[in-house]
C-alpha cells in the first residue's frame, strides 16, 4: 500500500510539473493581454498555405493551428481557430475584435490596423499559365490581352497592382474562385503563392508554373494594434519558435512548396 500511495504521489507531482512548465513565465497580466476572453481566438485563412481540413476527421492542419495551439500551450489557455475566406474578412475581423492574434503576410497597408511580430516564415509567389497558352517566361505577363487573376488585398494583388502596366487584373475574393476563372479560360495566368499554385498545377494537365518569382512575401503573426504587451510576448514566442525549429517542423509537416523559415532578427 505504501508503494502504491509513493506511485500515487510521484504522478499526482508530475502532472502539476507539467502543467506550470506550459505556463512557465506567464503572468496574469501577459495572458490576460493577448487572450482577453480566456481562450486565444488564432485567425487564419483557410488556403493550403495556411491550413486545411483533415478530409478523414475534419481537423484542422497546417502551419496556422500547429503555432496557434504551440502558443495556447504557452499561455495555458484553449485554442480557438477563427477562419475567414479571404484578406479583407480578417483585416475586418482586427476592427471587431474577432480574434486575439492572426498569421498573416506582413504589409504597410495591414499595419495601419494590426502589429506584427518580424517574419516568421518567407512565401514565394508566382505565375501558373494556363494550357495552351504561349507565355514562357515571367516577362510576357506584362502584355494587353492578358488576364491576370489575384486574391483581392492578397500579397500577389498587392504588388502586381503596382507593377503591371498593360496586363488586365482580374480580382476574386477566394482561391476555389481563381481556379475557376482558369478552368473557364477567363484568366491566361493564375497570380499566387508558389504553394497554391503547385497544388492548382498538380490537377491541370498542361498547365504550367513560370520560372522565377515577383515576390519574396514576410508572414508573421499579428496582433490588433494598441495591444502592445501582447505584441511583446508573441514577437518573442516567433523568435523562439524559429529558434527552437517549430516553425520549420510546421512547414515539412504541411508540405508546403515555395516556403522557408524566415531568418532570426
Amino acid at each position: 500500500m505504501r508503494t502504491i500511495h509513493w506511485l500515487m504521489t510521484a504522478v499526482f507531482a508530475l502532472m502539476l510539473t507539467g502543467c506550470a512548465g506550459v505556463q512557465t513565465g506567464v503572468n496574469p497580466e501577459t495572458r490576460a493581454a493577448v487572450a482577453p476572453t480566456g481562450k486565444l481566438r488564432v485567425a487564419f485563412l483557410l488556403v493550403p498555405l495556411y491550413a486545411a481540413k483533415d478530409p478523414a476527421t475534419g481537423d484542422l492542419r497546417g502551419i496556422a493551428p500547429d503555432l496557434g495551439r504551440q502558443l495556447a500551450q504557452r499561455l495555458g489557455v484553449p485554442f480557438e481557430p477563427v477562419i475567414y475566406p479571404n484578406p479583407p474578412g480578417l483585416v475586418g475581423g482586427t476592427k471587431s475584435g474577432q480574434w486575439d492574434v492572426a498569421l498573416f503576410g506582413i504589409s504597410a497597408e495591414r499595419a495601419a490596423d494590426m502589429d506584427f511580430s518580424a517574419p516568421l516564415m518567407e512565401v514565394e509567389q508566382g505565375y501558373l499559365v494556363r494550357a495552351g497558352v504561349p507565355i514562357t517566361t515571367a516577362s510576357e505577363v506584362d502584355r494587353a490581352g492578358v488576364r491576370v487573376v489575384v486574391l483581392e488585398k492578397g500579397g500577389a494583388d498587392v504588388i502586381l497592382s503596382q507593377t503591371l502596366k498593360n496586363a488586365t487584373i482580374i480580382r476574386v475574393k477566394t482561391q476555389p474562385e481563381s481556379a475557376a476563372l482558369l478552368d473557364a479560360g477567363r484568366t491566361e495566368v493564375y497570380a499566387a503563392t508558389k504553394t497554391a499554385l503547385f497544388g492548382v498545377a498538380a490537377s491541370r494537365p498542361g498547365s504550367r508554373m513560370l520560372e522565377g518569382r515577383f515576390l519574396v512575401e514576410p508572414f508573421g503573426m499579428a496582433v490588433p494594434n494598441g495591444r502592445n504587451p501582447a505584441a511583446a510576448y508573441v514577437g518573442k514566442f516567433v523568435e523562439d519558435a524559429k529558434a527552437g525549429g517549430l516553425v520549420r517542423d510546421a512547414i515539412e509537416r504541411a508540405g508546403l512548396r515555395g516556403v522557408v523559415v524566415a531568418p532570426l532578427r
